[in-house]
């Protein structure tokens, strides 16, 4: 029986619990004794340069690479289930990789923000929300008045970051809050 690959997509604000849910389905997966492998990309060395981690401290073991052709070079041939986190990081070239991981019957499970500070859609999230077989799209908690939040504000010594900043930094909750559509402030120049 030929096994059938897919693409599940995991996104949403920064603080929304997308690494806690994505440890917790490779750890299923792993308790169903499937071959798991897990990658991100090497910029990402905010809690540990080998694992993901998340804010909430929960960990698996990952392959930092500095582009996604890695993972196809490093792909073990008996892996079943593979995870990508902070997808958004990767070069636009992760979109084929995971297409071609599915094509050969593999779970590909991404985790990724789908907005920038800016509140723009970011990196390949968009193509990857788009053909994903299933998709998740988790809230935060709005560090302003406690309603839900899909936005991440940016801040650059305790003020919103202007819209012209740089779109990437790496940062957790020194730099980074959640924010609802309301609180959520990006002010041009």
């Amino acid at each position: 029986m030929q096994k059938t690959g897919s693409i599940e997509v995991i996104t949403g604000s920064m603080f929304s619990g997308k690494t806690d849910e994505l440890i917790r389905r490779l750890r299923r997966a792993r308790i169903a004794r499937q071959k798991v492998q897990v990658f991100k990309p090497i910029i990402d060395n905010r809690y540990s340069v080998e694992k993901v981690k998340s804010h909430a401290g929960n960990e698996f073991e990952a392959l930092p690479l500095p582009d996604s052709s890695g993972i196809l070079a490093n792909l073990d041939v008996d892996t079943a289930v593979v995870g990508i986190d902070e997808a958004q990081f990767f070069d636009d070239n992760i979109v084929t990789v995971a297409e071609a991981l599915a094509a050969r019957g593999i779970r590909v499970i991404v985790a990724g923000l789908d907005m920038d500070f800016r509140g723009e859609p970011f990196g390949v999230m968009p193509i990857f929300l788009a053909r994903a077989e299933r998709v998740e799209k988790f809230q935060a908690i709005c560090m302003v008045c406690g309603e839900p939040a899909c936005r991440t504000q940016r801040l650059v010594n305790g003020r919103p970051a202007k819209y012209d900043d740089p779109i990437v930094i790496v940062g957790a909750a020194e730099m980074y809050e959640a924010r609802c559509r309301e609180h959520h402030e990006v002010p041009r120049s």
